[in-house]
């Protein structure tokens, strides 16, 4: 039977199409951990090759795990493909295949063996390093070499790294724009992702004099508070007190000996765990990964592996035993417990490093780029339920797990560094009253068309990018179709003449956006006239 695809994957698709159609450069698209990376890049590559027969497509990574999970994907809804695989890990080389999924460690000095290649798919495409003589950049700089009209298309969860920001910005990025981008918020909220939930965490590892190398804390200055004794105790007690009822345990730890201590510690206290990293032996590590899915073994132990390219359904604690400052990682760590698995209500994330606190909601982050904007980033994010201790918005007015009231609190009275949510307040819905349209014009850039929203006394701000390309007019395409239909004009000057077609929502949703709030929901409660 085909998989079929969900909304927010065909969407992806017809915007990628959307980009080539008017674009020569290279997009990115962005799917949340869970999201289903490996069947949207399968529908791609099908649909390419219905469109030429005679193309030659590169899938690549940089773990054998995704290379086989992607291929099988693929196969499972196309099992007469033209697939191979190129992976030393995995022990074959097949490199003619007309559509290759192939580890980057494994290809990256093949370019000129595999000669026509017309397309390339990135998968974590975040883990492409900005400078210019890595693996990555060497093989795709030969391909281009080839063929000058080579396409590449990164996909990610996370498109931006902690050195130089998003993808597709700075004066050496590979990418040109994003093409497309899912919300981890939508795929919760729509049943297609697990919650993570998180609550105080009394007890922090100490970064209080710990350097900075690359971006990240030094790990062998991390070391020393995380392997102090009483640092030990305190995770593996925590961690065991509240998984009693858990599922499937991931803790990700500071270094390898971090690990093998809190591996130790675990198993002195009765618990079935395991610890893998990135020299593990690849047959060992499959089996004791395998143990794991198989739920004979209930923690696993991490350091430097299994943030990504790990897909473990039942996995339902993570235990955050390492302080990090890439928000990448962050989110990447969290992200491998929110896919769903039968009986699994939410995942429980157990914060010990101030993670949550120093990037913010796991579903919207303190992105790099954002960081050298941010105005007072001491400010509170979070305040604690006083009832069940739940990590929520500081705005919250009643707990979203018990029902506590809170009272009138002044702000900036909670400022303990470790406090913050793991997931933002869900917005609420706002009673429109009235609607108006305007033309917005931005020195250098199409003119927009500025719609303004009165919810009570306060006004809210959308613009809806009809003249310009790219992903900015897809969504303002989408706009236009949900609220007047067919056919959609072509700039803000036409829909303006048309305005008495546009349908006012009833409801909007809005969230913070820096000093500003960003519309990020509609609702029509009324039937149509």
């Amino acid at each position: 039977m085909p998989l079929e695809l969900r909304p927010y994957q065909d969407q992806c698709i017809q915007d990628l199409y959307g980009y080539f159609q008017k674009h020569d450069g290279n997009p990115v698209a962005v799917i949340p951990t869970g999201g289903g990376k490996s069947l949207i890049m399968a529908e791609w590559c099908k649909l390419v090759f219905r469109e030429d027969f005679r193309a030659r497509i590169l899938v690549v990574t940089h773990v054998r795990e995704l290379v086989a999970q992607n291929h099988a994907e693929l196969l499972s809804m196309w099992p007469d493909a033209p697939a191979g695989i190129y992976s030393a890990g995995l022990n074959k080389r097949q490199l003619h295949a007309r559509l290759l999924f192939a580890s980057i460690q494994s290809i990256y000095k093949r370019a000129y063996q595999i000669q026509q290649c017309d397309m390339v798919l990135v998968d974590e495409a975040h883990l492409i390093p900005s400078r210019s003589d890595g693996m990555y950049r060497q093989f795709l700089d030969d391909l281009k070499q080839i063929n000058p009209h080579l396409k590449i298309i990164g996909f990610t969860a996370t498109p931006f790294r902690l050195d130089s920001g998003m993808l597709h910005r700075g004066d050496n990025a590979l990418f040109d724009a994003i093409a497309h981008e899912t919300n981890v918020r939508d795929l919760i909220d729509q049943g297609y992702l697990s919650r993570p939930v998180s609550y105080f965490e009394s007890w922090q590892i100490d970064t209080a004099g710990v350097g900075t190398r690359a971006g990240d804390f030094i790990a062998s200055q991390l070391e020393v508070p995380a392997l102090a004794p009483h640092a030990i105790d305190n995770i593996v007690s925590r961690t065991i007190a509240s998984g009693h009822d858990r599922k499937g345990w991931l803790v990700f730890g500071c270094t390898v000996a971090h690990c093998h201590a809190l591996a130790a510690e675990f198993r002195a206290r009765g618990v079935s765990v395991a610890a893998v990293f990135g020299d593990t032996p690849g047959p060992e590590r499959q089996r004791i990964i395998e143990d794991y899915k198989a739920r004979r073994i209930r923690c696993l132990v991490s350091m430097g592996v299994l943030t990504t390219g790990f897909n473990a359904k039942h996995v339902d604690l993570i235990v955050l035993a390492r302080p990090t400052k890439s928000t990448g990682l962050y989110i990447q760590m969290v992200g491998r417990g929110t896919r769903l698995f039968p009986g699994k209500e939410n995942c429980l994330v157990l914060d010990f490093g101030g993670n949550i606190s120093r990037h913010g909601p796991f579903d919207d982050p303190c992105l790099p780029d954002d960081r050298k904007k941010a105005a007072s980033p001491g400010d509170p994010l979070v305040k604690y339920c006083p009832e069940c201790e739940a990590a929520v918005a500081i705005s919250t007015v009643v707990c979203p797990e018990c029902g506590f009231e809170f009272p009138p609190v002044e702000r900036k009275v909670f400022t303990a560094p470790e406090a913050a949510p793991i997931m933002s307040a869900p917005p609420e819905w706002l009673d429109v009253d009235s609607v108006s349209f305007a033309l917005h014009e931005k020195p250098g850039k199409p003119i927009s068309l500025k719609v303004s929203y009165r919810t009570g006394m306060v006004t809210h701000n959308e613009w809806v990018c009809l003249a310009h390309e790219g992903y900015a007019r897809t969504k303002a395409e989408t706009w236009w179709l949900r609220h007047a239909g067919a056919p959609v004009p072509k700039s803000a000057v036409e829909a303006m003449m048309r305005q008495s077609q546009i349908r006012p929502p009833d409801q909007i949703r809005v969230k913070k956006s820096g000093k500003f709030t960003e519309v990020i929901g509609h609702r029509h409660l009324r039937q149509a006239a």
